[in-house]
């Protein structure tokens, strides 16, 4: 890891909000500098300001390559998933810059994060100590190595799978990530009371619950609307997949999560009623959306469903305390571009599809109907089965 001088530290901080292209075009002025690693650190800073605000804000702190900092958790995730667990020992098995560990550390006793890229291993290890996480012991070493190796018992064992191919491709299945799960399951099980797994959005639910087969809760975490991580917790004993509890989580700013649990069984057996649009609409955030509570959200707040593949739901009375976006419905139009055209003067609304034959382009395309403004258009498939557009603005 590269240690950085005083003066190499002063540049860094004096220059953090600066654009970076332009000062390698400034690296003559600077000679005694070695602008290529300094502008690499402040490019870091800039992509983490948001995303992990306590290691920015200390001036010691060193960071990875660019892509280490983007596949990292944010701070406010990390924060969650790790409230759902504690004990006396967490072992992170893909530690990375340990993000996941600092807040697991919280929790825990003790935390061993292990890292197989030395350079990373040791960064966090020095981050650690800026941070004051005396309690997290970092280790050089792959994930089957430390397995093989380890005498004791973890309380949980967490991994986060290397979700990247050779050719920088994005993966998703479990046996395609490294390290390989399945592979390692009853290792990991010899190892720890418990194992708690983060997985790609794009993995499907059903299909991991399958393959892992010893789940006792899932959770899709969303951070503002866009799902970031999908977490399962395995232990030996474990329900049928159907009777797993689901929780779909959306954390929003100001400590205002919106949450949803529901299990397989829950969904199949609820029978929602069917509606025309009424006053309202509402439209779920994506957790929920990913975690396939369609039929059991609108039975559990009393919502009429649009039609059974639209998930758009109404009501006649605002429900202020829906789990995604809410609209007070002005009117509803037959996709014609003559007769939508009425309702819009200004020729600018949001549109959404739900369960429509044709894309947002199209539709665009079609209508002449420009991006933005306070209108909001969904274009959707009714309990009818016809085609229409809800004309609406946010409740």
């Amino acid at each position: 890891m590269r240690h950085f001088t005083t003066q190499e530290q002063e540049f860094i901080l004096e220059h953090q909000h600066h654009d970076v292209a332009r000062l390698m075009l400034q690296a003559r002025r600077y000679p005694q500098l070695p602008m290529q690693e300094l502008v690499q650190q402040i490019k870091a800073r800039q992509k983490a300001a948001l995303k992990l605000p306590t290691w920015v804000a200390n001036p010691k702190a060193v960071f990875p390559v660019a892509l280490s900092v983007e596949q990292s958790s944010s701070e406010v995730t990390a924060a969650y998933k790790a409230s759902l667990v504690s004990g006396k020992l967490l072992v992170d098995l893909t530690g990375g810059f340990g993000v996941d560990s600092l807040y697991f550390a919280r929790q825990f006793e003790q935390v061993i994060h292990v890292e197989q890229n030395a350079e990373l291993q040791e960064t966090a290890m020095h981050n650690f100590g800026l941070l004051g996480a005396a309690n997290i012991q970092s280790m050089h070493s792959t994930a089957e190595i430390f397995l093989e190796t380890f005498e004791g018992t973890a309380d949980i064992l967490y991994l986060d799978p290397a979700r990247r191919g050779n050719h920088d491709q994005k993966l998703h299945l479990l046996q395609d990530c490294e390290p390989d799960v399945l592979h390692l399951l009853p290792l990991l099980f010899q190892k720890a009371n418990a194992v708690l797994l983060k997985t790609s959005p794009m993995l499907d639910i059903e299909q991991a619950l399958q393959e892992l087969g010893q789940v006792v809760h899932v959770w899709v975490v969303a951070l503002q609307n866009e799902v970031k991580e999908v977490l399962y917790l395995l232990k030996p004993v474990a329900p049928a997949p159907e009777a797993v509890p689901v929780t779909a989580v959306n954390l929003l700013p100001n400590s205002t999560d919106q949450q949803l649990t529901f299990s397989r069984q829950q969904e199949e057996e609820a029978k929602p009623d069917y509606s025309d649009p009424l006053e309202y609409i509402y439209e779920p955030n994506a957790a929920i959306l990913k975690a396939g509570a369609y039929r059991y959200l609108g039975q559990q707040l009393q919502l009429g469903k649009l039609h059974p593949n639209s998930h758009l739901y109404t009501s006649g009375q605002l429900l202020p305390s829906f789990p995604g976006r809410s609209f007070k419905c002005l009117a509803v139009s037959r996709y014609n571009k003559k007769e939508l055209l009425r309702h819009l003067p200004a020729k600018k609304a949001n549109i959404t599809v739900r369960n429509f034959p044709e894309s947002v382009a199209d539709i665009r395309k079609k209508t002449g109907v420009k991006e933005g403004g306070h209108i909001y258009l969904f274009f959707t498939t009714d309990m009818h089965q016809k085609p229409l557009v809800l004309i609406c603005q946010k409740a």
